[in-house]
């Protein structure tokens, strides 16, 4: 049965609110998220029971988003332009993955981490191999290798975040580039 329409709203208010939450310092506290999307608490607690099922919804999105973003860059740049697009968003990302990690348990993070890097590495694929067909960009690089290149995200600094994160996408997307 379909989500009604005021439930498909909270809940995404929810998960938005969440998400800015996340990217604040602290812990994520179920109160604080009802108060910031302008929900009781009952309407919380009947959309995510616990903490854990609220993160996985809203990573589980940042993903998914992820995902579909690479295709609809790739129909309108060209893929090299549209693989650094996709850098900037897989960073904001970054931050919010950052958040995720500190709110949830251990168990939890390797069940959710284990599920995204398919996820990515299908997007990457379709990214990599546009622009290989192209010519634009290198043939010897797996989504695998990107992936574990850009782990480097999870140890920028917030206070230097603006200023380096944009230049390390800039170095790993030359790097990707054919010469």
């Amino acid at each position: 049965m379909a989500e009604r329409s005021d439930a498909a709203r909270n809940r995404a208010v929810i998960i938005d609110a969440a998400r800015e939450l996340l990217a604040e310092p602290g812990e994520l506290k179920l109160s604080l998220v009802a108060r910031r999307a302008g929900v009781g608490q009952g309407t919380l607690y009947r959309h995510f029971a616990t903490r854990d099922e609220l993160v996985r919804a809203l990573y589980d999105q940042e993903i998914d988003d992820l995902v579909a973003l690479a295709q609809a860059l790739l129909e309108e740049y060209a893929p090299d332009v549209a693989l650094q697009r996709w850098f900037d968003q897989l960073a904001a990302y970054a931050r919010v993955k950052l958040g995720v990690i500190a709110a949830v348990e251990a168990s939890v993070w390797q069940d959710i981490s284990a599920q995204t890097m398919g996820k990515l590495a299908t997007a990457l694929t379709a990214l990599l191999d546009a622009g290989r067909e192209r010519g634009v960009l290198r043939g010897d690089v797996d989504a695998r290798d990107v992936i574990l290149l850009s782990w480097f995200l999870a140890h920028v600094e917030h206070g230097e975040w603006n200023d380096r994160t944009p230049r390390l996408l800039s170095v790993l997307l030359d790097g990707l580039r054919v010469r």
